[in-house]
């Protein structure tokens, strides 16, 4: 066991840490920190424990960093008023990268309500809770209380942090980016850059490099985007943060499957899987895993593609994200279409089928537990709308005149059926974001009932409506689509239809 450090050895060594961090060694400040928190007691072995926990976060072990800051909040006494809002507002973002927003929102309210109470020393608290709250709104698609929040944080770094401002900068340039401003995004992320290279945050600079490569290359922009990826990626490989060079190489192998260097993208995405396995981010995996699949199917080798494929919904089902096994079953459907139409096969058109048709039903029924128009009305268009037209066309084209009447039924003719969109397509491209997926099912208990065709024209205008009804046909009594409906539910694990009944006329 390490012996023990007297105060003034463990706060010079919190000191090599901190700038251990500062030149971005990250593994070494981790290293020290753990050191000081095995040999001290006190306030600085939970400032130590905090410490090793943010380093566990930034080099991408989510998880156990989570377990850092619940063990340090365990330690901490209760008279501990600055360290606790500061250990939790750090935990909320642990627990926004493992993907548990709602104990993320948990944490931050706790920290929100002791630094309401607290003095104004605590004012440098307060910025990053209120970056951390925004980053939930982000997540959660809430763009005009992100934007609310980014601008009070932004006045508050100015007041109280300015060595803080970049990342409100950033928030903001990612608002703007997700609602179409792509240049005012481009403003406030060179705005950002400048902050962070005046407050000397080599580590904060390189992530708003790599992330402004990213929205560069999600809009087509590749040729901007590479530099930038480029320079973040030397950096983070330097400094041994893992998953961020999972990201930059995921992001890079885009930019050239883009370009058609098919070879050089399927290097880099498979390079930025074992990044990511190292860390532990089985998402990530499953993401790069269903793309190295589109181009396995691109290049001929269907077997591999399937592989990879299952694999990414065996990863997403084991987590419970039935939503994420649907979006993967449509892309999957999406490649055999493509495979369809170089190589017909009944049996094969007949399994896109099966895959899209319950994929798509779930992925419509998801507008109805949105809690905005807008948001809706996003999903409908980006998402919900070309996998159902998918399922129309693949059912059209395997000839099954019932599933094609059942499906206009139920989907009231929403989604117009061109068929001439069904044959002769490029190879597909999957985007290097896949739509977000809402975190949470709203209660519905006082939401109107309604029929299909007016649950549809109400969920699209922002109210509260609950699920469909099944729809009973006049003729012989069937439910349109029951087993399709029956295998979403089952596969996918959440409801699609209400219980209800109605007739079709």
């Amino acid at each position: 066991m390490t012996d023990s450090l007297s105060p003034d050895e463990a706060r010079e060594l919190l000191a090599v840490g901190g700038a251990a961090y500062g030149r971005g060694d990250l593994t070494a400040a981790l290293a020290t920190f753990e050191q000081v928190a095995r040999s001290t007691t006190g306030d600085l072995r939970i400032s130590a424990m905090i410490n090793a926990a943010s380093m566990s976060d930034e080099l991408g072990d989510h998880a156990s960093a989570v377990d850092r800051y619940h063990e340090a909040l365990a330690a901490m006494p209760a008279d501990a008023r600055r360290i606790r809002p500061a250990a939790l507002i750090n935990l909320s973002q642990a627990l926004q990268h493992v993907g548990d927003l709602d104990g993320a929102q948990t944490a931050l309210e706790q920290a929100r309500s002791l630094l309401t109470d607290a003095a104004d020393d605590f004012e440098d608290l307060r910025v990053p809770c209120l970056l951390s709250l925004t980053a939930v709104a982000i997540h959660r698609q809430q763009w005009a209380y992100a934007a609310d929040l980014a601008h009070e944080s932004l006045e508050a770094a100015v007041r109280s942090a300015p060595n803080l401002a970049g990342h409100p900068l950033m928030n903001l340039a990612a608002v703007h980016f997700e609602t179409g401003r792509f240049d005012l995004a481009d403003d406030f992320a060179g705005q950002a850059l400048a902050a962070f290279d005046e407050a000397g945050d080599s580590n904060a600079f390189a992530e708003t490099q790599q992330n402004l490569g990213i929205m560069r290359a999600r809009s087509g922009r590749h040729e901007d985007a590479e530099p930038l990826l480029l320079e973040s990626q030397r950096y983070f490989e330097q400094a041994g943060v893992g998953h961020r060079v999972g990201i930059g190489l995921k992001v890079l192998a885009f930019v050239a499957e883009g370009r058609d260097q098919t070879e050089r993208a399927s290097a880099l995405y498979r390079r930025s899987v074992e990044h990511f396995a190292e860390s532990g981010a089985v998402l990530d995996v499953a993401d790069v895993n269903t793309r190295l699949a589109t181009l396995a199917f691109s290049t001929g080798r269907r077997d591999e593609g399937e592989a990879l494929l299952a694999s990414a919904v065996e990863t997403y089902a084991e987590l419970g994200l039935g939503l994420h096994c649907a979006q993967v079953d449509v892309w999957h459907a999406t490649l055999l279409e493509a495979a369809l139409n170089v190589d017909p096969d009944g049996a094969l058109h007949k399994r896109a089928v099966d895959l899209a048709v319950p994929a798509a039903l779930t992925i419509d029924a998801v507008r109805y537990s949105l809690p905005n128009g807008f948001q809706r009305e996003q999903w409908n268009r980006h998402v919900a709308d070309p996998a159902m037209a998918l399922a129309f066309r693949l059912s059209y084209g395997c000839g099954d005149a019932l599933l094609v009447s059942d499906l206009i039924e139920v989907h009231c003719a929403g989604t117009a059926l061109d068929i001439g969109r069904s044959t002769g397509s490029a190879a597909p491209t999957l985007p290097l974001v896949m739509p977000d997926l809402p975190d949470r099912t709203p209660d519905v208990s006082t939401a109107l009932h309604l029929g299909a065709a007016l649950a549809g024209v109400a969920a699209g205008a922002g109210l509260p409506v609950s699920l469909p009804p099944h729809l009973t046909m006049s003729v012989g009594g069937r439910v349109a689509l029951e087993p399709y409906i029956a295998e979403a539910e089952k596969r996918y694990g959440r409801p699609i239809r209400d219980s209800r009944s109605v007739p079709a006329w």
